[in-house]
């Protein structure tokens, strides 16, 4: 920053240590900034400390909250992803300063693509109902469930192959599982972008797998692309979050994360694989709900004002 001497700086997806110290450089330097408040990250930690961690974590929660509070404070504007985070900015002092601006879907790169595309003809998939996963899955996620799930669905009388894309400590427990359980799989490390299309594309059904603890602060992105690629979607996330309601309004099924889920979210899909009419009547409404929310042309006016203000105002 120092060297760049920029006019403006925007801030996302940056730790709370060194949001703090940019805070403060900007601070010092009469620099404004703008936060682009992508996840509220002291809300996590602080349900994943009253869960799963140590009361010492519970502490360090509370210091970073601090940290993501000052700097909120010191923000000139703060853009939010998503509604929920209103109450967060109230109870720190800066909501006046929130404007909600929902993420966008890159729609001209994610189109919807034939389920017999060539990346499906290359894995063998052409003809065999799928149960797709792309994407970032950590062990928090619990990935079992992804197998578990296609097992009920094989079991309900739907011989759905699950495919996951994915690298990481996930891969071994999501092939031991499909082992264990006899689910037919297809497991690739991630692929290049320009194949995404026709990734997603190759899923007869996609399914988004979110923890618990990501509660309303958390919208997972891979959402936006499933439903940018027009295809059914099958959420394991809490209820709550801004992407269970984009999941619902698209006409998907949304169920909370847990095994007590996996009976009624099988019988979902195992329904909706057996209509081919229905399953293509979704993924249409998912690709228009995606046009209609996800636009960028939509976004772009009202972030152009928040950082014009923000240029021309004063430092908090």
């Amino acid at each position: 920053m120092r060297r760049a001497r920029p006019d403006l700086v925007l801030v996302a997806n940056t730790p709370i240590p060194m949001l703090v110290m940019l805070a403060a450089f900007l601070f010092l330097r009469r620099r404004p900034f703008v936060l682009w408040h992508q996840d509220v990250q002291a809300v996590a930690v602080a349900r994943l400390a009253g869960t799963k961690l140590s009361p010492v974590f519970g502490v360090l929660a509370r210091v970073l909250e601090w940290g993501e509070r000052w700097g909120s404070r010191r923000a000139a504007a703060i853009v939010a992803i998503t509604p929920a985070f209103r109450a967060v900015h109230e109870k720190w002092g800066t909501a006046a300063k929130v404007r909600v601006i929902p993420n966008w879907a890159p729609l001209d790169e994610i189109t919807p693509q034939p389920r017999a595309n060539e990346w499906a003809r290359s894995h063998d998939l052409v003809g065999v109902q799928t149960l797709l996963y792309s994407g970032t899955l950590g062990l928090k996620h619990d990935p079992e469930l992804l197998v578990e799930l296609a097992h009920e669905i094989r079991a309900a009388g739907t011989p759905v192959r699950l495919v996951v894309v994915n690298e990481g400590p996930a891969e071994g427990v999501v092939r031991a599982a499909a082992q264990r359980l006899g689910v037919p799989l297809t497991l690739l490390p991630f692929q290049d972008y320009a194949d995404l299309p026709d990734v997603l594309g190759t899923g007869d059904l996609l399914v988004v797998l979110l923890e618990q603890d990501a509660g309303e602060f958390s919208v997972p992105s891979k959402t936006l692309s499933y439903l940018a690629a027009g295809r059914p979607v099958l959420g394991l996330m809490p209820p709550e979050n801004l992407a269970a309601e984009l999941v619902a309004a698209a006409g998907g099924f949304v169920a909370p994360p847990t095994r007590s889920s996996l009976p009624a979210a099988a019988g979902w899909a195992d329904a909706l694989l057996r209509n081919p009419d229905r399953l293509a009547q979704l993924g249409a409404e998912a690709r228009q709900l995606a046009e209609r929310e996800f636009s960028l042309d939509a976004c772009v006016d009202v972030f152009e004002e928040v950082l014009s203000r923000a240029r021309s105002g004063r430092v908090r």
